[in-house]
């Protein structure tokens, strides 16, 4: 039986984390805008599925690879630092544009569309970090079956996660009319969005804490 204490704390790290700008949020709202809400649903299919995939790597012992081989650890979170580092410094650098702001974008297949939410979501060192570090620390082996919790907690987690990322599609296009026409507003949430990214490339180099086994 999963613990209601579990349950809360995976529910409150999922939403701090949706919420925070990241390459998920960055693809979906840009098809979102330039190609209308159909693609970013499309989109976030993808992105549901990449969820889904670190559900069961997770769970069926992908964290034991890291702890048994730290250096690639490491080498991962380095890399989705500097991936994160990159995405600051786009959103920072002089002649920059916010997520929000309007641009031209090839029109893509559903199937282009999905697979990139796919891949976008695989290659996000967020989710790899909270599935391979954070909802771990949410099991009780006291609470029963591991491997049941482990799933539980991950499909509470897709479940914040899509629902936010879902409302930010279907807002996306509102959001940037309306930051359209307040620039000051635009710049604003541009930087806002690079500092956070940059802190958080900072936070995933400098972290020396170790993944946690899933069971």
């Amino acid at each position: 039986m999963v613990e209601l204490s579990g349950v809360l704390g995976v529910a409150m790290i999922a939403l701090g984390m949706v919420l925070t700008p990241g390459p998920n949020m960055i693809y979906l709202v840009s098809r979102s805008i330039t190609q209308g809400r159909r693609a970013g649903v499309v989109s976030l299919g993808g992105v549901a599925v990449g969820f889904l995939v670190y559900l069961v790597a997770t769970n069926l012992g992908l964290s034991v690879v890291f702890l048994a081989v730290p250096e690639l650890y490491v080498a991962v979170k380095l890399a989705g630092a500097g991936y994160l580092a990159y995405l600051a410094w786009t959103a920072l650098r002089p002649g920059g544009v916010s997520v929000f702001a309007p641009k031209e974008m090839p029109h893509d297949s559903a199937r282009r569309l999905f697979t990139m939410g796919l891949m976008t979501n695989l290659l996000n060192p967020k989710i790899a970090i909270m599935y391979l570090s954070l909802i771990p620390q949410f099991i009780s082996l006291e609470a029963g079956n591991v491997l049941l919790q482990g799933f539980v907690l991950g499909s509470v987690q897709i479940v914040v996660a899509i629902t936010v990322n879902l409302g930010i599609v279907l807002a996306a296009g509102a959001i940037a009319v309306f930051l359209a026409r307040r620039p000051s507003w635009l710049r604003a949430q541009r930087y806002l969005m690079g500092t956070a990214l940059g802190l958080l490339a900072v936070s995933v180099a400098t972290d020396t804490s170790a993944p946690a086994a899933s069971g």
